[in-house]
């Protein structure tokens, strides 16, 4: 019996897929990544992911595990050996248990985060995690690669969103930890491996997630600031008059917007251009004006401190979605203006306005006309610091020739401010050279352990991460 014979035998001949257009599960979402499955399975529960890990291990077969292929960084495509089995768990979309005591949802990995979102709110409860791409992005991948997104600021990433997990091992045995316990010191944190391993020590198929009661109450506001140090010192201000009600905290360079006003003109921008903007948001669940009052005091504290030069709050919900809108837009803009030199990196919040200082003139000293496009989460020192070729040369030649050049006077800056070089991305493929690079030999050493003992024969997600 061949290996595509073995999987056609434990989860059925019509969802092992060979031969014909698979692209859309061989292609990475950046579409830098193109690589060749031997075949695409799609098991319909845990039982027969676990039979598809068993089988692949027989074989000597390795398999790259896939949820909504966001990757950003080449973690969940196949290598273009044309010998790897791409485990897709879309089909596993089940929710399977609500718990409003205990604020809690049990869900497949395979379920997109919109559909999670959604079937809190259905409860009146509310999955704090939100990302650009959260009508696409399984609860797996996200889990997978710790993501952050938009609310880090007060709910926490992925993982501090997580409670328990069920997790189909490199021997195709399953563990069940879907402990919805808060508390619980009972030997190694085992979920803590595998959130943030980007599928190579074991496959995700379930997770136990925190709910938070829905708010009544939200405030959107854009505010222009003059810099980015003043943008930190209206965080710093944001902190102590909103406290956790303070949700969002997000910062855009003048190169950012000036992409999404270009590409997408239909989206007004309520502010003009300018050097910085920043869009913050509180939520509350006592819906009072109070709490409005008391953000619209905030702006106007930092008004009169010359914190901010400008700013419109918003007035209903339409409003409060078209700024996010436009934050959430720049990534589209950019990959309408073309392929560019995407780092996401993460320094403290009190760093962060020299490095982009020191950092922009470096850059733009080397390379004369470059655009740097940088926006992200301010609110937890996350950056998006990214760079476009100067205009009228041509995107795809710039990033070949320049992002190695690039990536080490980023980087180098990085290290040089005690950051790192992946905030929520992961590392995947991308970043693999890199790692080695940034971390210490005795950190690199004690992943290279990990990864010996829960994997041993390297089935799962070769060449990621390590």
């Amino acid at each position: 019996m061949t290996l595509l014979d073995d999987l056609r035998a434990v989860i059925g001949a019509e969802q092992v897929l060979s031969g014909g257009d698979l692209s859309a599960w061989e292609v990475d979402w950046r579409r830098r990544y193109r690589g060749r499955a031997l075949a695409v399975v799609r098991p319909a529960d845990t039982a027969q992911v676990a039979a598809v890990v068993r089988t692949c291990v027989q074989h000597g077969a390795s398999l790259v595990p896939q949820g909504g292929n966001t990757s950003l960084v080449g973690g969940s495509v196949p290598d273009d050996s044309g010998t790897q089995v791409l485990l897709s768990l879309s089909r596993m979309a089940n929710i399977r248990a609500i718990d409003t005591d205990n604020l809690t949802i049990t869900v497949d990995a395979g379920c997109v985060l919109q559909q999670v979102q959604q079937a809190a709110a259905t409860q009146g409860l509310l999955y704090p995690l939100s990302l650009a791409a959260e009508g696409s992005a399984s609860i797996g991948g996200t889990l997978a690669t710790n993501a952050g997104g938009t609310q880090v600021l007060r709910y926490g990433t992925a993982r501090e969103l997580c409670l328990g997990l069920e997790v189909v091992t490199a021997s195709g045995e399953i563990w069940n930890g879907l402990s919805g316990l808060r508390k619980d010191n009972s030997g190694y944190a085992l979920r803590d491996l595998f959130i943030g391993s980007e599928g190579t020590l074991g496959v995700i198929t379930g997770a136990t997630l925190k709910l938070y009661p829905q708010p009544t109450a939200i405030g959107t506001a854009m505010a222009a600031v003059p810099t980015l140090e003043a943008a930190v010192q209206l965080l710093t201000l944001s902190r102590t008059r909103l406290g956790a009600r303070l949700t969002g905290f997000e910062v855009m360079n003048g190169q950012a917007l000036g992409l999404v006003r270009t590409h997408f003109p239909q989206w007004q921008q309520p502010l003009p251009p300018g050097p910085w903007t920043v869009l913050l948001e509180q939520s509350d669940t006592e819906g009072d004006t109070r709490t409005q009052a008391v953000f619209e005091s905030l702006l106007e504290t930092a008004l009169g401190d010359g914190c901010i030069s400008d700013a419109v709050v918003a007035s209903s919900l339409e409003q409060s979605a078209a700024m996010w809108r436009l934050r959430e837009g720049i990534a589209l803009a950019q990959a309408e203006e073309g392929l560019n030199i995407k780092h996401d990196i993460a320094l403290p919040v009190s760093r962060i306005a020299t490095f982009v200082q020191e950092t922009d003139a470096v850059l733009s000293a080397a390379w004369p006309g470059i655009r740097i496009v940088n926006f992200g989460h301010l609110g937890d020192g996350n950056l998006h610091y990214n760079v476009q070729a100067p205009i009228g040369v041509p995107a795809a030649d710039f990033l070949c020739s320049r992002e190695s050049a690039v990536n080490a006077e980023v980087y180098a800056a990085v290290r040089a401010h005690g950051g790192s070089i992946s905030a929520e991305h992961g590392i995947g493929a991308l970043k693999r050279e890199m790692l080695a690079q940034t971390q210490s030999p005795v950190a690199m050493q004690l992943m290279h352990a990990i990864k010996v003992a829960l994997d041993p024969r390297g089935t799962l997600n070769p060449g990621r991460v390590l």
